[in-house]
């Protein structure tokens, strides 16, 4: 199974909430974590910045990723928002093997 962790962040409660909704409503994620809010530093256009985000960890496939990438940038406020997968290499086959079959590699079932 190739399953992946998609990570992104949100501005707010509202932009974390309607892109994890749209994400598992239209299969591109089986499972949507909105973690608390955390403190972001970096570097935007020559200035350090600092900012309050909402994390999201989506559950999806690597077959479902190029569709759920393209829905997030879609969905999100942000110029360049950070859209990263992170491969899941172990894991509990029952769950593993339910995330494949929650998402659909189109999306938008």
């Amino acid at each position: 199974m190739d399953t992946l962790l998609v990570i992104t962040n949100c501005p707010d409660e509202e932009v974390a909430n309607r892109i994890a909704l749209a994400l598992v409503e239209e299969q591109l994620a089986a499972c949507v974590n909105l973690l608390p809010r955390v403190q972001s530093i970096y570097r935007w256009q020559g200035a350090v910045e600092s900012a309050s985000e909402i994390p999201l960890l989506c559950k999806s496939t690597v077959a479902a990723y190029p569709a759920l990438q393209a829905r997030i940038a879609e969905l999100h406020p942000y110029e360049v928002p950070e859209i990263i997968a992170l491969p899941i290499s172990q894991g509990l086959p029952a769950y593993l093997q339910w995330v494949a079959s929650a998402v659909t590699a189109g999306g938008r079932a």
